[in-house]
């Protein structure tokens, strides 16, 4: 009698164990019409961890391309696309973030593939690598980098980092990549955020500090200058691009508004808020890198 209660009570903790493992495997997705997709990018994050990014990007492209209905399906394009771009293939990381993006819009993950969008996609303008919005030109007898940047409405240190060249010295019959098209920036004091673009195309976003009491100004206007280690004049009197109380950082956009430009900073601490005197402040690393890229003449539009 005892075996038979003990027999008895050993099959109800089994059914009962084994209950909970199919309600657990239910929720977490091990089981049901989309158990295959999951366990698909369970695999695919440890290969990741052992450091096989060959094997993740495997099993992440069968994944979305065997089961494109599956819930998993943004999880595993926005870890594709940092798989992809541990293996320099920039222009698979573009596409697999853009993809997220169409597709999923409205998911929690959308957020952070614009982010990584938009780094992958200033390294593609600082790479050799060739987009569909870039153009080869072969170096003529004479030619020299500011005469081709003024030309392509580009800068000399893009063309540089493109080309991956460390000085000014260019030879003829030399093929370069050259950007075409125009970029564009909107600064969005309701989100404090500059976005940079090119021919209506995302490139990336920064996040800034603008004019407190809402003073800088809206409008549609362009850079008419660069300065590299600017000056800051405050009621007359100089301060030095080294000093520390320069509010300007290490690079200066002027407007065609007098008195007002992009700037970088020496506190961070404002950025993201209505803080300054009415220009548009960045990071350092921010504002040299938007530096590089954008000429001088480049719409700056500012909205509320």
């Amino acid at each position: 009698m005892r075996r038979q209660m003990v027999v008895g009570l050993v099959a109800v903790g089994c059914l009962v164990l084994g209950t909970g493992l199919v309600v657990w495997g239910g929720t977490h997705g091990w089981l049901g019409p989309h158990g295959k997709a999951k366990r698909a990018l369970i695999l695919a994050r440890r290969a990741v961890q052992q450091g096989n990014v060959a094997s993740a990007q495997e099993a992440l492209e069968q994944l979305i391309g065997t089961y494109p209905d599956s819930p998993w399906v943004d999880d595993a394009l926005l870890e594709l696309g940092q798989v992809y771009g541990q293996q320099e293939q920039l222009l698979e990381a573009r596409a697999a973030y853009r993809l997220l993006i169409e597709r999923f819009p409205n998911s929690p993950l959308a957020g952070q593939a614009q982010t990584r969008l938009g780094v992958v996609n200033v390294a593609l303008l600082f790479s050799p690598t060739l987009t569909e919005l870039d153009t080869t030109y072969e170096v003529q007898a004479g030619d020299t980098l500011g005469e081709i940047a003024t030309a392509h409405r580009t800068t000399v240190e893009l063309l540089k980092r493109a080309n991956r060249l460390t000085s000014d010295l260019i030879r003829p019959r030399q093929k370069l990549k050259v950007p075409k098209g125009r970029f564009s920036v909107v600064v969005d004091k309701s989100q404090n955020q500059l976005l940079l673009t090119k021919e209506n195309q995302f490139v990336t976003a920064y996040s800034v500090a603008t004019g407190a009491d809402n003073s800088t100004p809206v409008g549609t206007f362009k850079i008419v200058n660069k300065v590299v280690n600017p000056v800051w004049y405050r009621q007359g009197a100089m301060v030095p691009p080294d000093s520390p109380e320069n509010i300007l950082g290490s690079r200066w956009m002027g407007l065609d508004k007098p008195g007002y430009g992009i700037h970088g900073s020496v506190d961070l601490t404002g950025l993201g808020s209505q803080i300054t005197a009415g220009c548009v402040r960045m990071s350092r690393a921010d504002v040299e890198e938007l530096f590089a890229i954008v000429p001088v003449g480049t719409e700056v539009t500012i909205v509320d």
